[in-house]
């Protein structure tokens, strides 16, 4: 049963409502006129589209990022409240963060988890998202509470990212039952991540897993902006972000892109991402680039799907064959290199696998 969680300033409270019974209303009075967004959308998808891009909209015409993330948690819906998984936070003495475990886990796979958020937000609803992949996939994630932009630029998510990793080695995690795994700018980090590893001469995990990963901080394919009208998230916003990972270091768009790298004797990385989402385009080329490096790479593209589709879980078709492939990838990488299978909504774009 979904349940709409509301908490802080009554202010935002009101405010996130507000927008909540609004977008609802309109969504419903378009399509009963024939006028859906994406024909191919449910009514429940399309009101969270539009519901969050009016949320991060909001967000971030606010004066001061501290309240901008207030606002994003105060108002928010979750179609899983009740997920049975354990939450337990790091000690003082060990990397900032969260386990998140499943009480029915039957996997000793280990997730190292790096939420989005652009750099700069940690939302609630993130922290519900990897809940849900632990109890999804069976598989026990650390999610590293890494600091955040604009107060903290480059390198200090970097630095974060692989204190969290060598935490786990030290803990005794094999590097062949480690997953790195992270959505939007948490992709970015699993990226970038292999990279710091391999110059650290750290042992590589087993796989690599960008969810609608950004790839190019600066900019980069028509989808950047032409996809604005169906994601939830806006192209003016990756620049921004782009602009705080920065801040005033010195490095250039070109120094903290992935997509200008070499990947090649790297851990398998699987990408996935929708076809109507802001940088899907820019997922290709990193993709298209990786295969013709001879690096360990697939793609797959949900055709109709936006940014982080994958948070419907199990009640959305395309988010549930996501989640199943990421489940299907996982045991590909640390048990067997059979051939996977492809789910029916599912192109495979990219695959040097």
């Amino acid at each position: 049963m979904p349940k709409t969680i509301l908490k802080g300033r009554l202010g935002h409270k009101l405010r996130g409502l507000a927008v909540l019974l609004l977008v609802s209303m309109s969504v419903l009075v378009r399509r009963a006129i024939g006028r859906p967004l994406v024909p191919e959308w449910s009514v429940s998808f399309e009101i969270g589209t539009l519901f969050w891009r009016k949320q991060f909209n909001h967000a971030f015409s606010l004066p001061d990022i501290r309240e901008g993330r207030a606002y994003l948690d105060a108002c928010y819906s979750v179609l899983d409240p009740e997920l049975d998984v354990q939450i337990r936070p790091n000690s003082a003495a060990e990397p900032r963060g969260d386990w998140f475990i499943p009480r029915s886990k039957s996997s000793d796979v280990v997730m190292l988890y790096f939420h989005g958020g652009g750099y700069t937000f940690y939302m609630d609803v993130s922290r519900h998202f990897i809940a849900l992949l632990a109890q999804t996939l069976g598989v026990s994630i650390f999610a590293p509470d890494y600091r955040l932009t604009p107060e903290n630029p480059h390198p200090a998510q970097i630095d974060d990212g692989l204190a969290a990793y060598k935490y786990l080695l030290a803990q005794g995690h094999e590097p062949s039952k480690i997953v790195v795994c992270g959505d939007s700018a948490g992709g970015h980090l699993t990226l970038i991540s292999l990279l710091k590893f391999r110059d650290e001469k750290l042992p590589q995990p087993a796989l690599a897993i960008g969810l609608s990963p950004w790839t190019d901080i600066g900019r980069r394919g028509e989808s950047q902006f032409g996809n604005d009208v169906y994601d939830l998230v806006q192209g003016y916003q990756t620049l921004q972000f782009g602009a705080w990972l920065k801040g005033v270091t010195g490095f250039t768009d070109t120094e903290l892109s992935p997509i200008y790298e070499d990947y090649r004797g790297l851990a398998p990385i699987y990408l996935q991402a929708g076809g109507k989402e802001i940088l899907v385009d820019m997922i290709r080329d990193f993709a298209k680039t990786l295969e013709q490096q001879g690096s360990k790479i697939r793609l797959d593209v949900w055709k109709h799907m936006t940014h982080e589709f994958h948070g419907y879980g199990m009640h959305l078709q395309e988010s549930r064959e996501a989640l199943q492939e990421i489940q299907a990838a996982i045991l590909w990488a640390v048990q067997t290199a059979q051939q996977r299978r492809l789910s029916p909504n599912a192109q495979t774009e990219v695959s040097n696998l």
